[in-house]
């Protein structure tokens, strides 16, 4: 038996060495008797339905399909239901936020890819294309007189702004060719037409009397070779002087003593007139014809006088009486 100072040593001991005790696991609560009775008391309830799907379905089908529920839904679309419809879709935006969220999911544009990247519509759109209607539209479109009025107003536009640059840019050289020369400049802007736009409408004068002239030359060769030509040479070549000559002269005399402007001169805008403002007669003009050609040939030194006089009056001018005017001063 042990002494009494020998146990509390040893209780001490055993409760030093001994090891660490485990927390013992949570005690599974066993399922409630509520629980069990719900589920219990579910089951017929389940069985009912899935014994009665079917003949409830059917019973749905036959009320849905009866004359009354047809004639219901007739007299409801025949009334304002329709209308009231639309009116609510659109006073609630319906529609735009269908079409708001279709767009921010990507829906609509995969919708839209596919349905363009489809075979039928491809197909469907190669056979409105080929159809009779189709064809007949665009005919009908083609030869209407709205379209052809519509490109001959946008051909008309286009040609007018390209003349009206050349215009304008001829104008600026007139006044820069003038104060190379010419000190002091001018303090008013000058109303009578200068080197640059007459220089440009003599060219596109020239040119339109060369076509004219090849055309005419172009007839009496067709007539010529109708007869067995032209014999001898000279006179073929003295012809055709005079010809030129011919349709100079009355291609400048014509509208120099009529309108008082030449084609060339009535796109830049040019006129000529008298010293008292009147239009040139016949006798002037054909005054300044002889003037023009003498100015011509000395490598047109008969235009410099237009660099320095007050009036820019070149030497056709000077022997015919008249003056040179920009058919509208403030442009």
């Amino acid at each position: 038996m042990p002494s009494g100072g020998d146990a509390p040593t040893s209780r001490g001991g055993s409760s030093a060495d001994a090891a660490p005790e485990t927390p013992s696991p949570m005690p599974i609560e066993p399922e409630g008797f509520g629980e069990r009775a719900g589920r219990a008391a579910f089951r017929p309830a389940r069985a009912a339905a899935r014994a009665w799907r079917g003949p409830i379905e059917q019973a749905v089908d036959e009320i849905l399909s009866a004359p009354e529920i047809a004639r219901v839904v007739d007299r409801a679309l025949a009334g304002s239901l329709p209308e009231e419809i639309a009116r609510s879709l659109v006073r609630h935006r319906v529609l735009e936020r269908i079409a708001a969220e279709l767009a921010a999911s990507g829906e609509l544009e995969r919708l839209v890819t596919a349905a363009l990247g489809s075979p039928k519509t491809l197909e469907l759109t190669d056979n409105v294309l080929a159809s009779d209607e189709t064809q007949r539209v665009l005919r009908h479109v083609a030869s209407s007189p709205e379209l052809r009025d519509a490109i001959t107003r946008q051909t008309t536009g286009l040609a007018e702004e390209v003349v009206g640059g050349v215009r304008a840019s001829a104008v600026r050289l007139d006044d820069r060719a003038e104060q190379i020369v010419r000190r002091p400049p001018r303090s008013e802007r000058p109303i009578y037409g200068g080197v640059a736009t007459r220089a440009i409408a003599l060219a596109t004068d020239a040119a339109v009397t060369i076509v004219l002239f090849m055309s005419v030359v172009g007839i009496a060769a067709l007539v010529a070779s109708l007869v067995g030509g032209l014999r001898p040479a000279w006179l073929a070549g003295a012809l055709l002087a005079s010809g030129w000559m011919l349709v100079v002269g009355t291609y400048f005399v014509l509208f120099w003593s009529t309108t008082g402007q030449t084609p060339g001169m009535r796109l830049l805008r040019l006129r000529v007139r008298g010293l008292a403002g009147e239009t040139p007669s016949i006798g002037r003009s054909l005054v300044r014809l002889v003037g023009l050609v003498l100015a011509i040939g000395p490598m047109f030194a008969g235009f410099v006088p237009v660099l320095f006089t007050e009036r820019r009056r070149g030497l056709p001018d000077f022997l015919a009486g008249t003056v040179v005017l920009y058919d509208d001063p403030r442009a």
